[in-house]
């Protein structure tokens, strides 16, 4: 009777499992490691040190299942909890990489993002992303309970709270001087602020005038005067550098402008079927990195990087399903928190692959290499992935347990 129980326990918990959502990190998965192979390969460092990389990515893969694994077994209650003290520990490494940045990394990247240990290196903003997104979702969970009826005064209240839990965060992250990885948390704030319930007799007008500062940006980085005040404020010739780049890929070859044209020069060559399995002739300089997409433009042409764009779309889906399926606000901003960071990490780095966007230095989700940004989105699939495997634990009463 006791192994019969234990049998059903454990057909129970597995058919708890989103099993789709698990068949598209492993397809990913698959396209990263053929991706990541090949590019180093491609960068001339030889087999060995192809294997090597590959190696480490599936440690990588397999620490963040067991992260997923774990993240799961939390509940919303949990995770209520957890919030607060996630964002702390994420707080404490943003001011701790500022200290004990990698020197060298820092020389050559341009940003203090990375602390070495030995030969691995963490990016803590990466981890921060998901302490972020718990806690802003616990700070708009909690308005909404204290204030149930949206009024002009409440939503201003509620984002100067959401503004309040950002600040900190885009404070240290700018003293590393990485706009890019700043750029994901503005997303990740847009996205749970638009579903939040704020009215748009403040969200219309807010967004006309980030159209308008997004407008301006563009005209202080495109012109000399504007160069020079921006200049001022703290931005660096690597970024201007990437920003001509993007402009006139084919003026300057060298350097940073190299770069973008040999990566442009690989994804046209691939046209629409691609030049074949491993069948890749183009260099491109460090392009297991932000480069990677890449990989499938010259090796799958327009039809590979279409099927990978669409697997990223099916994964968004899958993860916007299991929204719906929440049994509360929490899990929900927690939810749209988590598809923002993935929806914009593809966007900007497809986009500047294709030359629609500059170089910001944003890795692609799954594929890049690097274990920071993996483990990052990782923990992001396993607080979505709970939500679907907590649907049979107690029910997570938003009248009590928000007070907690």
């Amino acid at each position: 009777m006791q192994r019969s129980a234990a049998h059903h326990s454990n057909r129970t918990s597995a058919s708890e499992l989103d099993w789709g959502m698990i068949l598209v990190m492993i397809l990913l998965m698959l396209i990263g490691l053929y991706s990541l192979y090949f590019a180093i390969l491609n960068d001339g460092n030889g087999k060995s040190a192809a294997l090597k990389a590959i190696i480490m990515q599936l440690l990588y893969w397999g620490v963040g299942a067991g992260m997923i694994a774990f993240i799961m077994r939390f509940d919303a209650f949990q995770l209520w909890r957890l919030a607060p003290v996630a964002y702390g520990i994420g707080i404490v490494l943003l001011i701790g990489v500022l200290i004990f940045y990698n020197r060298a990394l820092a020389a050559s990247a341009g940003a203090k993002s990375w602390i070495a240990f030995g030969p691995v290196s963490l990016q803590p903003s990466e981890i921060v992303k998901p302490a972020f997104i718990l806690m802003l979702s616990k700070v708009v969970a909690n308005h909404n309970r204290l204030y149930p009826e949206h009024t002009v005064h409440s939503d201003w209240l509620l984002i100067g709270k959401m503004v309040g839990v950002f600040l900190p965060v885009a404070f240290l992250i700018a003293l590393q001087n990485d706009l890019g990885t700043l750029l994901v948390f503005i997303a990740i704030l847009g996205g749970i602020t638009i579903v939040s319930g704020v009215t748009w007799r403040i969200l219309g007008p807010a967004l006309a005038a980030a159209g308008a500062f997004g407008s301006l940006l563009l005209f202080l980085v495109t012109s000399s005067l504007g160069r020079s005040i921006l200049g001022s404020f703290g931005f660096q010739a690597y970024q201007f550098a990437r920003i001509d780049a993007w402009l006139h890929p084919g003026q300057d070859t060298s350097d940073t402008g190299y770069q973008t044209y040999q990566n442009l020069k690989a994804i046209g060559s691939g046209q629409l079927w691609g030049s074949g399995f491993g069948n890749m002739k183009v260099f491109v300089p460090v392009r297991e990195s932000d480069m990677i997409f890449s990989v499938m433009g010259e090796s799958f042409g327009f039809v590979g990087g279409a099927f990978l764009i669409a697997v990223y779309f099916l994964l968004l889906y899958l993860m916007i399903k299991a929204t719906f399926k929440a049994r509360n606000s929490f899990y929900a901003y927690i939810a749209t928190g988590v598809v923002v960071m993935v929806l914009f990490h593809v966007f900007e780095n497809v986009g500047m692959n294709i030359g629609l966007l500059p170089l910001t230095g944003i890795p692609l989700p799954f594929i890049s290499q690097g274990g920071s940004s993996l483990l990052s989105n990782m923990i992001g699939v396993g607080l979505i992935m709970s939500m679907s495997y907590q649907q049979q634990s107690r029910t997570f009463n938003e009248s009590n347990d928000f007070s907690l």
